[in-house]
């Protein structure tokens, strides 16, 4: 049975409000959770970017809920850092949390002031940060110089089973590039043939019998107008598609980037209705592709009502099938 769970997005909301809507969706029958980490929000109308770490521990230790949580090491994070932080949440929580890690985007990662990379230079800088933090969290001394620089670094606090390290990817040329060395896999929802290549891209070729999860953004209102308008308001700037995640570094730009972004630009990207028995239905299709896990991100800010409204009507009929 695949599991549906509830998005945290840090983007969008406080620490403390993310805290109760966790709380509620285990309440309401959600079976996991997952993380954003962010330094900046997509938006200045999002407005948030609290610390993901410090809520994580805060969160888990709030729910019994399995939690996931995304990071890029290697540039805002080094890979020795967020190793520690992750086996710190493993060691309190064990069998509760996966990490994935991906090559990240100058929106969050070039706040150090390092020269934004090409894709394949960031590639080969996750590599390299995938071994760092893999040595050690299985207890070794690494000493390593190249794309990220570590002196005998020793992790004195790990966790007693091995922490699941899977790999960020919403191509299916980088989830084969990521299946060699993940133990999973976490990609996008949406439309369904997309996500079909990209899950096919990694289970040929090195993925097979990995978990994947997909993160499948939403928009729910009880209204179609509203629906949309939330979606436009909230998630208006990550529709605009191509590179523009990847390179745009600050919330104004990707504001001025969502003014060009249509209807149809938005409906490719997220599933936007009112209508429950239609959210239904995109989940199934993607449950049926045999995922681990679907990560519901409703984009909205009318949390609570998405929660309840999931929780009655659509989750378990889903669980029904």
């Amino acid at each position: 049975m695949t599991a549906l769970g509830y998005h945290a997005s840090h983007e969008q909301f406080s620490p403390s409000a993310l805290l109760d809507y966790v709380r509620q969706a285990e309440a309401a029958g959600f079976d996991c959770a997952k993380s954003s980490d962010h330094f900046h929000p997509w938006s200045e109308r999002q407005g948030q970017s609290g610390f993901a770490w410090s809520w994580l521990g805060a969160a888990m230790q709030a729910t019994s809920l399995p939690f996931g949580i995304i990071s890029a090491p290697g540039y805002r994070y080094h890979p020795a850092i967020l190793a520690q932080a992750a086996a710190t949440i493993a060691e309190m929580f064990p069998r509760r949390l996966w990490l994935a890690l991906g090559s990240g985007e100058a929106l969050n990662e070039a706040i150090t002031g390092q020269v934004w990379p090409d894709k394949a230079e960031r590639n080969a800088h996750l590599l390299e940060s995938v071994a760092v933090m893999r040595a050690l969290l299985a207890g070794e001394t690494v000493t390593h110089r190249g794309r990220v620089d570590v002196v005998e670094a020793r992790l004195y606090t790990r966790p007693a089973e091995p922490l699941p390290l899977y790999g960020a990817a919403v191509t299916p040329e980088t989830a084969a590039f990521v299946a060699g060395w993940a133990d999973g896999l976490l990609t996008m929802g949406g439309d369904i043939t997309t996500v079909r290549t990209v899950i096919e891209a990694f289970r040929s070729n090195g993925g097979a019998g990995k978990p994947v999860h997909l993160q499948h953004a939403l928009s729910w209102a009880p209204a179609e107008a509203e629906a949309l308008a939330n979606a436009l308001d909230q998630w208006g700037p990550v529709a605009a598609g191509g590179d523009v995640s990847w390179k745009l570094s600050q919330p104004s730009e990707f504001d001025t980037v969502a003014r060009l972004v249509t209807e149809d630009a938005i409906r490719r990207c997220v599933a936007v209705s009112a209508d429950l028995g239609r959210h239904r239905q995109w989940l199934a299709d993607l449950m049926a592709l045999d995922v681990t896990a679907v990560q519901l991100h409703c984009v909205g800010r009318n949390q609570p009502e998405f929660i309840e409204a999931f929780g009655a009507h659509v989750l378990p009929d889903l669980r029904a099938i």
